[in-house]
């Protein structure tokens, strides 16, 4: 929802959320705590908590944050699991999603994992802009690695490869994801794919093959970070993986009279 042009009413983001809960998901990123000079769209997130049904799901919450003031907001809040934290491989994407630098950043990521521990919470972090950037930055795979081993110095146990602006193919994919994931046993690597229509399927069979199982989607394909560019590629549509897994027998049960509701409820809400 973030970087999307209309505002959405507060009363329909907790509808739509409250039906994305009785799907039967792992886990639900339903907000953010962040500034909202920055991301307008987020302002009300602890409202939208404050209105989610949270008594017959399973499903946890994540919530974004992109510095250590919106983290002491987040872990004030029981309800939520998991907190979310972007960090780029690209130094200009870091500057203009979070205004800090890497260096700056890994000193947020060290704060905020503390803060996590003493509330109980777990810090997600996003290596955004995973498989290369549009902005000239330098990458290669073993900065990609560089970081991921800063993040196990500091001890986070989620690391999700972040497909920012849709630039991975599937080979890149899977070659990061199962060095990762060969070379970091204890931490759970996942996957934040964008994709076309024609690309989804090769980059989600990519990210299997490397032996990950914490993939991300969206509804429909809706999203993508308002401060990456104009010309984003969608993220990855969780219609079309579904199926996919299942028929593969890789995800458990989902109630899909709830799935249909939310397609239908997206429908309606995402509309310019």
């Amino acid at each position: 929802m973030q970087g999307w042009p209309r505002m959405i009413s507060t009363a329909d983001k907790i509808a739509y959320l409250n039906q994305l809960l009785q799907v039967g998901f792992h886990t639900l990123d339903f907000g953010s705590f962040v500034s909202p000079k920055a991301i307008p769209q987020m302002a009300d997130t602890a409202e939208v908590l404050a209105g989610l049904d949270l008594s017959k799901t399973k499903t946890k919450l994540l919530a974004i944050i992109a510095n250590e003031r919106g983290a002491e907001d987040a872990v004030q809040h029981t309800a939520i699991e998991y907190l979310g934290f972007p960090f780029s491989v690209s130094e200009t994407f870091q500057l203009r999603n979070t205004n800090s630098t890497r260096a700056e950043s890994l000193k947020r990521v060290a704060a905020i994992q503390a803060l996590c521990k003493a509330h109980n919470k777990t810090l997600v972090v996003y290596l955004s802009m995973g498989f290369g950037n549009p902005y000239g930055d330098p990458y290669s795979e073993s900065i990609l690695q560089e970081w991921a081993e800063q993040m196990a110095q500091l001890d986070i146990s989620i690391l999700s490869l972040a497909d920012t602006v849709g630039l991975a193919n599937a080979e890149q994919i899977y070659t990061a994801t199962h060095t990762l994931i060969q070379q970091y046993p204890n931490m759970s690597i996942g996957v934040h794919l964008h994709a076309r229509a024609d690309q989804w399927q090769d980059k989600l069979q990519a990210a299997l093959d490397a032996g990950c199982t914490r993939i991300d989607g969206a509804i429909k394909g809706i999203g993508g970070c308002p401060m990456a560019q104009d010309d984003l590629v969608g993220n990855m549509d969780t219609s079309l993986m579904i199926p996919y897994l299942q028929a593969k027998q890789l995800l458990p049960n989902l109630n899909q009279s709830a799935l249909s509701n939310v397609i239908r409820m997206a429908d309606h809400i995402f509309t310019h």
